[in-house]
Formats: C-alpha cells, sequence, structure tokens
C-alpha cells in the first residue's frame, strides 16, 4: 500500500513554515490586504528561510530539494495567506523554473541565485488581451536584427495579468513572442520562442497595477513592450519551442497551485473547527449542531482528497512519469475545493463572514481565482478528456 504521510524532512519542512506562517504571515495579512501592499518584509524573510531555492540545486544557490518540498511550502502558506502563497508559487514555478529547465549554464547562472535567494522576482509573460485559454494566439512579436550570434531582439505586444512584474525587485519577465512562421500556404503556424526580457530595458514598462478582487497583496501587471531591445542570447530554449516548453512549465505549476488551493480549502476547515468551538447559539457551541458538522465534515473530505490528488501528481513528477492529466485533475479538484469550502465557511460564519478582516472572507475573495489561473477548470476538463481519447 503506498504511505501517504509525509517523510521526516518533508514533516519538519512543513512545521517550519506553518509556524513562519502562523507567527509572521497570517498578523500582517489584513493589512497588507487592505493596503493593497506587497508584503516586502515578509518576502525577505521567506528567502532567507530558503523558500525560494527548494527546488533547485545548491550549485544555483537552491536548497536542493525537489518540487514537491515547494508544494509542502505552498500549503502551508496558503492556509493563512494566499497573497503571500501565490507570490512564491509564481516566482519559483512560474518565474525561476523556466530558466531552470531550459535555460543554458550561462543564464542559469546569471539569473537563477538571485531569484532563489528571493532577493530578485522574475514573471511568466505568457497571457495576453486576446491570447488566455488559447495561448497559442500570441500576438507579441519578437524580430531578429542583426548578425547571427550578435543580433538582437525587438519585442512589441502586451502582456495581461503578469504576477511578480512590477515590485521592487522584479528583475526579469520570460516572455512568450511569435518570431516567425513554421510551413507554408495554408498549414503555415506561429513560430513561438521564449525571450528573457530585464524588467529595466527600455520600452518595457508595468503599467498600473489591476484592482483585484482578491489576492490583493500579490504584484499583478498589466505590460507593454515597445521596440524593447535584448541581446539574441536571451533566447531562453530553442528558438520556436517556446509555446511547448510554456505547456511544461504550466503542468508543473499546476501542482503548486493545487497545493496552494488545498491550503486554502484546508485553512477555511481549521478556522470553520476553532469557530463552531467558541460561537454559541440557542444556549449551546454552534459545533454541537449536525447542521454545523456536517458541513465542516464535508469541508475536510475536499481538502483531503485534493491533498491526494496532488500528491499523486508531484510523486509521478518526480518518478519520471507522465503528470499531465494527473495535474489537471489535482488542480481542478483543488481549486474548486477551496472556492466550495470558502462558501461553506463564510456561511458557517455569518455576518462575519462578510467582514474583510476575518480570513474566511479574504478566502472567500482569494479563492475563486483558483479556478481560473494557471489554467482554468474549463480547460482542466479538456485536458483530461482528452487523455480518455474523447
Amino acid at each position: 500500500m503506498p504511505d501517504f504521510e509525509l517523510d521526516e524532512d518533508y514533516q519538519d519542512l512543513a512545521d517550519t513554515v506553518r509556524d513562519f506562517a502562523n507567527e509572521v504571515v497570517a498578523p500582517a495579512s489584513a493589512k497588507h490586504d487592505e493596503e493593497h501592499s506587497f508584503p516586502y518584509g515578509i518576502v525577505k524573510q521567506m528567502g532567507e528561510m530558503g523558500l525560494f531555492g527548494l527546488p533547485f540545486p545548491e550549485e544555483y544557490g537552491g536548497m536542493g530539494g525537489d518540487y514537491f518540498a515547494l508544494a509542502v511550502a505552498l500549503e502551508e502558506l496558503g492556509r493563512v495567506d494566499q497573497s503571500v502563497a501565490i507570490t512564491l508559487e509564481a516566482a519559483v514555478s512560474l518565474g525561476a523554473m523556466p530558466i531552470y529547465r531550459f535555460g543554458t549554464e550561462d543564464q542559469k547562472r546569471q539569473w537563477l541565485p538571485e531569484l532563489a535567494a528571493g532577493r530578485a522576482l522574475a514573471g511568466f509573460g505568457l497571457t495576453e488581451p486576446e491570447a488566455g485559454s488559447d495561448a497559442g494566439g500570441t500576438k507579441t512579436t519578437a524580430r531578429l536584427e542583426g548578425s547571427a550570434g550578435g543580433g538582437h531582439w525587438v519585442i512589441n505586444g502586451r502582456k495581461e495579468f503578469i504576477t511578480n512584474s512590477g515590485t521592487e525587485i522584479s528583475r526579469l519577465v520570460t516572455v512568450t513572442a511569435v518570431t516567425g512562421s513554421a510551413g507554408t500556404g495554408g498549414s503555415a503556424r506561429k513560430e513561438i520562442s521564449t525571450i528573457l526580457v530585464p524588467t529595466d530595458t527600455t520600452g518595457f514598462t508595468a503599467e498600473k497595477a489591476y484592482n483585484k478582487v482578491g489576492w490583493n497583496a500579490s504584484d499583478t501587471h498589466p505590460l507593454r513592450f515597445e521596440d524593447v531591445r535584448v541581446p539574441e542570447a536571451n533566447l531562453l530554449g530553442e528558438r520556436g519551442r517556446g509555446y511547448a516548453n510554456f505547456l511544461q512549465i504550466l503542468d508543473e505549476g499546476r501542482i503548486a497551485i493545487a497545493a496552494l488551493a488545498v491550503g486554502a480549502a484546508q485553512g477555511c476547515v481549521d478556522e470553520c473547527v476553532r469557530y463552531a468551538k467558541e460561537r454559541t447559539a440557542f444556549g449551546r457551541n454552534i459545533g454541537q449542531f449536525q447542521a454545523i458538522q456536517f458541513k465542516i465534515a464535508r469541508m475536510q473530505a475536499r481538502a483531503h482528497t485534493a491533498r491526494l490528488a496532488y500528491y499523486d501528481a508531484a510523486a509521478r513528477l518526480l518518478a519520471g512519469r507522465p503528470f499531465k492529466t494527473q495535474s489537471a485533475i489535482a488542480k481542478m479538484v483543488a481549486g474548486e475545493a477551496a472556492m466550495d469550502n470558502a462558501r461553506d465557511a463564510t456561511q458557517i460564519f455569518g455576518g462575519f463572514g462578510f467582514i474583510n478582516e476575518f480570513r474566511v472572507a479574504r478566502h472567500y475573495r482569494d479563492s475563486k481565482v483558483l479556478e481560473i489561473g494557471e489554467g482554468t477548470t474549463e480547460v482542466q476538463l479538456m485536458l483530461i478528456a482528452r487523455e480518455l481519447g474523447l
């Protein structure tokens, strides 16, 4: 029988991050959410703890861990503050991981140490105004000028909903862009490549941050590229493989976002158990009413099921086995668990659940995007159906 208990190293990591989340992150969450302010101090401490370097080798400044270690940390952070959790998730799985997976040795040594230390953040520039779920509809272009090997990419276009792209420590955005076409005539298709764009490059603009429903302490901007020139050597991976490479990054990232969502779902359970033991109505604690007991029991079942789903996907990834379908299942199940649990938690808290200073209210606002970002629920269903041969 498979053992789904965490071994000692992972459990120690979970305990450490949980203590940090409870003692440092949670007390500041309401303030950052209300002010829509980025938690620089918390990010600095997470960097010092090594959380941004969890899945990277020590030779690049990492902690020598693996992707599951990142997921375990994200679950613990997601219990108390999704904004902080998504900052870590996007910084590692979307910002730094493409460089680690597809970068040259020079690119890895240039960028990964600062990213793994949390002293710098990188963004993942995929989504566009007219290319969200249909990422193949990319319209941003990159034209190569100059001699081979010593030329420059000239980038023009726009990106939307890019996390970690406009902070004081944002240093880099990896951008998908059309660099040509493959095939001829009616069979021609876009050649999409990925290019590293430092945020201080002339022509790069992180526009005004979005006024979001949730994740208010997370940094998210639309980006504009106007004749942005970067060296030819900033091509990330093989030319024309950008779209395929980003799909691989998203497959992995869905495990991480599922772990975050499980944390949110479990956080709602924890809050409700505590509240049900304290809140009285009709002369007794509301936890003694079967209606409340059954609602919380269903919440726990959702969180437990979603956790097993992301554990399975992560185990397959680490074992080198196919995991695309399992990561899609985990992302979908966990995102729905977080949203369903947040709704039920708000109901259990009653009027207090509608007050932003309460954690369940923030989970209610934050959790909806877990059914949208890094692949909508509909996209996950499409991937699962395709695996079934439909």
